[in-house]
């Protein structure tokens, strides 16, 4: 598996794929406290960077 590329401990694919199931941002924020708007604003800037890694990481753990 690749690096994975994490904010404050929180890999991004996993921010990115509640992302896609319909969590909002409002929600991603309860649910992980530790992490600010600033912070996902940086996942998804990464995730734009990093389409094909983070698509990557998402099909290896749902193959889990």
């Amino acid at each position: 598996m690749s690096d994975v590329h994490s904010f404050i401990g929180i890999p991004v694919w996993v921010l990115e794929q509640a992302k896609r199931l319909g969590t909002s941002e409002a929600d991603l924020l309860k649910c992980y406290p530790s992490l600010r708007a600033e912070d996902l604003s940086n996942a998804w800037a990464y995730v734009r960077s990093h389409q094909a890694e983070i698509e990557q990481q998402i099909l290896e753990n749902e193959e889990e």
